[in-house]
């Protein structure tokens, strides 16, 4: 990977950090991780957008793996190897297989079941059009209620938020976590 246009910022180069870097954020080491390092650089914009992404990340009304994989599925579309590599290791605590990693690789075209292959396609769709054909839609109000299916939304677009902050800043993976892409 190309060296890191901003260097991730702890908190002892800004007291404001401390606060926000309490709330979880931190890896084994107890340093931040490199994402939210990377927006230390800007801590107003950290702490707002920590309210959305904990939502979409932990309050999420989607069951975790089907988040997982629009998140994976999201750093995939968007070449993020920060994001697709971070979640391969917490898709695989939801219940993803190292298969069904590959798979998402192929996208809706491998041999998904019929609902993990609407949730790549939704994925496809929110990426390459910022939009849900009809069809998926209908597919989708038939599985999820209303708010899941705005969950779907919010996941695939603060996902595609994330992977262009990591891709623009050249955000490195972090220690221990394997190059997935």
């Amino acid at each position: 990977m190309p060296a890191p246009r901003l260097l991730p910022r702890t908190a002892a180069d800004d007291p404001r950090l401390a606060e926000i870097y309490a709330k979880g954020l931190t890896g084994p080491d107890d340093n931040a991780l490199n994402v939210f390092g990377t927006l230390g650089n800007h801590p107003d914009l950290l702490r707002r957008w920590m309210v959305f992404a904990t939502h979409v990340l932990s309050k999420n009304s989607l069951p975790p793996r089907d988040r997982e994989l629009l998140i994976l599925r999201t750093g995939w579309n968007c070449a993020s190897r920060y994001e697709f590599s971070q979640h391969v290791q917490i898709g695989l605590k939801c219940g993803i297989t190292e298969g069904e990693m590959e798979m998402v690789k192929a996208g809706p075209d491998a041999e998904w079941n019929a609902a993990d292959r609407l949730l790549l396609v939704a994925a496809d769709e929110l990426h390459q059009e910022s939009t849900l054909s009809d069809a998926t839609w209908a597919g989708l109000t038939e599985l999820y209620s209303t708010e899941q299916v705005l969950d779907v939304i919010a996941t695939v677009g603060n996902y595609h938020f994330v992977s262009m902050l990591l891709n623009a800043t050249q955000v490195q993976l972090d220690p221990g976590v394997p190059d997935a892409f």
